[in-house]
């Protein structure tokens, strides 16, 4: 049997949503990546496992500092003095600013880190672990911009060139898959958005828009499981064989704030593939909503607050309330009380309910259509001949949305 640590996304060097550590000089929220990072190292290694594979995006910047490169060098040594071998897979915060540059994980392929396999290009690896040899279909990030940069892709519609790189991703999936030694098992790795997959904010702050590509591309005959990262929820797509996503072991942002996080513990013994998921526990995200009103907003903020103190969490407020009920609220008795009962305050979000006993017309706000709202406006103005005004404005409505479509 081979047992293999999955897990993608640790993006060393995140420092939103915390300070400075004044003990160390790093930001805090550096020191909870590793934090968590370590904790995964820990549980490897009491685990017994032969294999951390890791999906791509080892750190935020494509350039990272000594500092971050020194980090993560530290925690896979620890693997490779356990005997455990790693596989490091290049994400698209992994890849270089240049196609000349070297990416952020190369350093350990130059070196010829013991135990460590950098996956640049897709191919077909084989590691002999502990538990015995295994083999590492990669398909790393596929970058439009070096797609694009080949001859013969100028002119192309960006539909077009999406469909030519999915049917790339499938093929390769293929000729990897032809390549098998049947005799030995064998493992899908990339980092890739797979049609499906369920994300949170995060897929805009940090992934972008992205070619997805359908789970088909990557069921290729002879893999006992399909490894995937970029995606930061743990999911399951498929059942035969498995595709997964590990998820990050960390929360990025309040996009996370519900999502477990952790990693996939997976077995391989002749065949049969077993996995679960293994929650770890990094620091909570608390988003407190409150809706004010009355003679004391500040005990009502205050009273929601208090319901949900937590000195680990990163929080953020948001109240809903009316212009006037604002001004009441003591945001210096609020800030002493976030600052002893919270780590960090991300934000104060303030979203105005309207009040319509102060509106001339509550009927009129901004969801009703143009000329339904003049139509309610000139009805309580007491003008006269309101029915040649109304087809006078459904002239001009018609030649205005006529100009939008044909310009």
């Amino acid at each position: 049997m081979i047992r293999i640590l999955h897990t993608a996304d640790w993006h060393i060097g995140v420092e939103n949503y915390g300070r400075i550590d004044r003990a160390t000089g790093v930001h805090g929220r550096l020191l909870d990546f590793l934090s968590s990072l370590d904790l995964l190292v820990k549980q490897a290694i009491e685990q017994q496992v032969d294999l951390v594979l890791f999906c791509g995006d080892a750190f935020k910047n494509r350039e990272p500092s000594e500092t971050h490169q020194n980090a993560l060098a530290r925690r896979l040594k620890q693997l490779s003095d356990a005997g455990i071998k790693v596989f490091l897979l290049v994400g698209n915060h992994d890849l270089p600013n240049a196609a000349g540059k070297s990416n952020a994980l190369d350093i350990y392929r130059t070196l010829e880190v013991p135990g460590v396999t950098v996956g640049r290009h897709p191919d077909l690896y084989t590691i002999e672990t502990k538990g015995g040899p295994i083999q590492i279909g990669a398909i790393p990030y596929p970058s439009r911009s070096a797609w694009l940069a080949r001859k013969g892709q100028s002119g192309k519609t960006i539909a077009q060139l999406e469909e030519e790189m999915s049917a790339n991703l499938a093929a390769v999936a293929r000729q990897l898959s032809r390549r098998l030694n049947t005799s030995l098992p064998a493992v899908l790795c990339a980092h890739i958005t797979v049609d499906g997959a369920v994300a949170g904010s995060e897929h805009t702050i940090m992934v972008g828009k992205d070619l997805a590509v359908p789970a088909s591309a990557l069921q290729q005959p002879g893999f006992a499981y399909i490894a995937l990262g970029h995606i930061h929820r743990y999911q399951v797509l498929a059942d035969h064989p498995p595709l997964v996503y590990s998820g990050s072991h960390d929360r990025i942002d309040f996009g996370e704030e519900n999502q477990k996080k952790g990693y996939v513990l997976v077995d391989i013994d002749q065949g049969r593939c077993d996995y679960r998921f293994c929650e770890l526990d990094p620091r909570p995200f608390v988003t407190v909503r409150v809706k004010i009103g009355g003679d004391d907003p500040t005990g009502q903020v205050m009273a929601a607050l208090k319901a949900a103190a937590n000195a680990e969490a990163v929080l953020r407020l948001i109240v809903e309330d009316k212009a006037a009920d604002y001004a009441g609220i003591d945001h210096r008795e609020l800030r002493r009380f976030i600052d002893q009962n919270f780590y960090y305050l991300a934000s104060i979000n303030r979203q105005l309910v309207e009040d319509s006993e102060n509106l001339r017309n509550p009927n009129l706000n901004e969801r009703i259509e143009p000329l339904a709202a003049f139509k309610e406006y000139i009805k309580d103005t007491g003008v006269k001949d309101q029915r040649e005004l109304l087809k006078r404005a459904e002239r001009l409505y018609r030649k205005l949305k006529e100009r939008d479509i044909y310009q």
